[in-house]
């Protein structure tokens, strides 16, 4: 049986100095995105701890809504958080 020759094995090289690909965040990156995080989790603790009251009783139930919008977008801040 025949042998398949063997496929040469190509140099990868990092991208320049330049490019995007490797930049790491800015300093103030991490802090926002943990921070929104934090922010949405006690925006819905604050609503039902205390009853709908706060943190904008006009709102109403859509005090959750807006405590997992500000939560989503912490979440989604992860996605473009480079070392």
């Amino acid at each position: 049986m025949p042998e398949s020759k063997p496929r040469k094995k190509s140099v990868s090289t990092p991208p320049s100095a330049g490019s995007q690909a490797y930049k790491p965040n800015a300093v103030w990156f991490k802090p926002v995105m943990f921070g929104l995080m934090i922010i949405g989790l006690f925006w819905i603790i604050t609503f039902y701890i205390s009853e709908g009251r706060l943190p904008v009783q006009a709102w109403g139930s859509w005090n959750i809504v807006a405590g997992f919008g500000i939560a989503i977008v912490g979440f989604l801040m992860t996605t473009r958080w480079r070392s």
